[in-house]
């Protein structure tokens, strides 16, 4: 009988310490959540459909003077075009050598910057006339690049976002981009807005809004769907992922589309 006692006391003795153990363990997971929350998810409308060239790879796109720049990628394809929004078609364009994949691209001190991928190679252009002004070294893959309007900001497919002179193409600074999860890869194409910066995920549908300072991802915006809302027929096979984020601010709207798409969409952030 005191067997029995002794192992009753034993059973109860266990339970008891078992349901305090998953108690704590559940109020440390909720501690964790709270303290590092998942970063909201914001909605956004649809304003506006234009067309885009389907022969575009788009790497790179920003907005100036009511026109959006181009820069896109694949070799015997890269090209920097200045675009017409309302019919998709190009006011100017040149083609980069074969041997080169065309990236990111940027505007600072009326000079465009067009990132390489593998080829290490940064061509700057007279914003006016698309001449090459001179070539400048980058020891990373290029794949995304924007400005705060004194520095180049960089992504290399990589979760780090480097700041670079735009004179000598020297790194100012890096940042590391996290979110509740740990470092967030695949940070490709960017732009700089208002003191934050928006980035497409490689591969994926998400744009996420990153803070420069502490690289912090600070809200998430899912454009899964987005294509086929506008109705418009495409090559399923040939039509790639989401990559492009130009910014209106006398607007306060973001262009957006992706590579070989037929659409470019105007929407706003609710």
């Amino acid at each position: 009988m005191k067997n029995i006692i002794h192992l009753l006391l034993l059973t109860v003795v266990f339970y008891s310490s078992s349901c305090n153990n998953n108690k704590n363990s559940e109020t440390s997971a909720v501690d964790e959540s709270s303290a590092n929350p998942a970063p909201p998810v914001l909605s956004y409308s649809i304003v506006k459909v234009y067309p885009h060239d389907t022969l575009s790879y788009t790497e790179g796109l920003f907005l100036h003077d009511n026109a959006l720049y181009e820069s896109t990628g694949q070799k015997k394809e890269s090209k920097l075009r200045k675009i017409n929004i309302e019919t998709g078609k190009p006011e100017k364009e040149i083609s980069l050598d074969t041997a080169y994949f065309g990236e990111g691209i940027s505007m600072i001190n009326d000079k465009i910057y067009q990132l390489t991928w593998q080829e290490h190679k940064v061509f700057v252009y007279d914003a006016q006339t698309f001449k090459k002004i001179k070539e400048m070294q980058w020891p990373f893959e290029g794949w995304g690049m924007t400005t705060d309007g004194k520095q180049l900001i960089i992504s290399t497919g990589s979760s780090n976002l480097y700041f670079v002179n735009p004179e000598n193409f020297k790194i100012i600074k890096q940042v590391g981009v996290t979110n509740n999860y740990g470092p967030v890869g695949n940070i490709n194409e960017l732009e700089y807005v208002n003191g934050v910066i928006y980035a497409n995920i490689y591969q994926t549908n998400n744009i996420i809004k990153i803070d420069p300072e502490t690289g912090k991802v600070l809200a998430q915006i899912d454009l899964t769907g987005i294509l086929d809302s506008s109705g418009m027929m495409y090559n399923h096979d040939r039509t790639e992922v989401l990559n492009g984020i130009a910014y209106d601010s006398a607007k306060n709207i973001f262009y957006v589309t992706g590579k070989y798409w037929p659409a470019l969409f105007e929407i706003k952030l609710n």
